[in-house]
Parts: C-alpha cells; sequence; structure tokens
C-alpha cells in the first residue's frame, strides 16, 4: 500500500519582507502547510455516450470476411482529485467476434450469378455491462501492466475476464473470454498513457486508479456488416 501523502491546506501573508509577498498590504495565498494525511485517486469514467466509431481489425485470414470491422466509441473522461484536471478520450465497449456469413438470394441468384449475391458477415458481441447498479467501480490500481507502446489493466468481475487497453488498436490481439475497452487517440494511446503517468508523477506517490463504468441502455448482441465492415445491422439484446 503506498504511502499516503501529505494534504496542504492554504494560508496567508501581510508580510512584505516574505519572498512569497505580491500584494501592497492585503494578504495573499502563498504557503501551503500539512493539515492531514490524503491518498490521492486517478478517476477513469466510461461514460453510456456514443460519441463516434473506429475500425478494429477482425484479425481474421477467412477469405470474404472483413478485414475490419466499424465499431462504435463512447466518451470516456480522465480526471484527478489533486490537479482537477480532466482530459476527454474515446473508448469502445463492445468485442465481436466472427459467426458466419450469409448471402441474401435476389435477382442475380436468379440469374444464376450468385457469386454477385450480396454478402453479409454476423459477428457477435460479448461485452462488459454493470448488471445491478447504474454504475459499477473497480479499483484497477494493482493490475496495470505498462511498456513503451502500452499501457493494460486485466482484471476479473467473478468469471468475466476484462480489459483495458491503450495502444496501437491494429497491434491489439483479441482473445475469446475477454471484454475489451480499447482507448482511441489520435496518437496509438499514447496521449492517455502520458496522460496517467503525468498524473502519477505530479501526485508523487503511486495514486489509487478507479475504474467507474456507467450502464447502457442499450447493449447490441451482434452486429451484420457488408464486405468491407461496414456496419448495417445492429441486433439488440
Amino acid at each position: 500500500m503506498p504511502i499516503p501523502e501529505l494534504n496542504l491546506s492554504l494560508g496567508l501573508t501581510d508580510n512584505d519582507g516574505s519572498v512569497f509577498y505580491a500584494g501592497s498590504g492585503e494578504g495573499k495565498v502563498i504557503v501551503r502547510t500539512d493539515s492531514s494525511l490524503k491518498q490521492h485517486t486517478i478517476d477513469i469514467v466510461i461514460s453510456e455516450k456514443q460519441v463516434g466509431t473506429v475500425n478494429l481489425n477482425t484479425k481474421l485470414a477467412l477469405k470474404e470476411v472483413p478485414a475490419e470491422i466499424e465499431i462504435p466509441t463512447y466518451q470516456m473522461i480522465v480526471t484527478d482529485n489533486k490537479t482537477n484536471e480532466k482530459a476527454t478520450y474515446q473508448v469502445t465497449r463492445d468485442t465481436y467476434f466472427f459467426k458466419e456469413k450469409t448471402t441474401k438470394k435476389g435477382f442475380w441468384n436468379f440469374l444464376g450469378l450468385k457469386f454477385l449475391e450480396a454478402k453479409k458477415f454476423l459477428f457477435e458481441n460479448i461485452s462488459y455491462e454493470p448488471l445491478k447498479d447504474a454504475i459499477e467501480t473497480f479499483d484497477i490500481s494493482k493490475y496495470r501492466k505498462l511498456n513503451q507502446d502500452e499501457l493494460i489493466y486485466t482484471f476479473q468481475r467473478e468469471s468475466q475476464n476484462i480489459q483495458i487497453y491503450a495502444g496501437d488498436i491494429n497491434e491489439l490481439k483479441i482473445e475469446k473470454g475477454i471484454s475489451y475497452f480499447v482507448i482511441v487517440d489520435e496518437n496509438k494511446g499514447q496521449r492517455f498513457i502520458g496522460d496517467i503517468l503525468y498524473r502519477e508523477k505530479f501526485l508523487k506517490l503511486t495514486p489509487k486508479v478507479k475504474l467507474h463504468i456507467i450502464k447502457r441502455k442499450a447493449v447490441s448482441k451482434a452486429i451484420e456488416t457488408s464486405k468491407r465492415g461496414k456496419t448495417e445491422k445492429t441486433i439488440y439484446i
């Protein structure tokens, strides 16, 4: 357990001989005095607000199956209780696995040109969602794995494996049995990684990292895509 950092309260001075004095007789906020012990916390909030989409590599070498599929992203907010600085990111909340390919019979089939028929691809979703409460909170401080290019938190809720991933989304190796939250930023996850490391350095001591997941009103069971991976139909639970 990390040693808590001293919480510092604000003080005033009217002493114009003080190196902290900056006024003309009026009191200024200038010094900090030890008042109590406080454990600082970094908060990561994954919301239910959809804000965009991202293309994820399916890692499949199957004939005709899309190499990438389009999935929605949600707003994620990072802050801490010392700096109160707020940063916003996008994060995925759905993990899709290929199930089957279907062909819709129509005009081209009637003419005997089956190869021209539109093909659909079904991907099943394995997502994590709070079961009872509107917001579920985890302390993920001790589950961090950091290397030069990736920051990963992997933990469990009962029998369900959960992973928070920041890095190059095209290098992510998706495994069945894990629900992924993939953080998306303009620099392959490096902005998020730098943000977390900056807050930890500023807080001086290793802080708690709390993950808050807000329950969505609607969760997809599966999606149907085109050959190019464009979502054409969403199937809800």
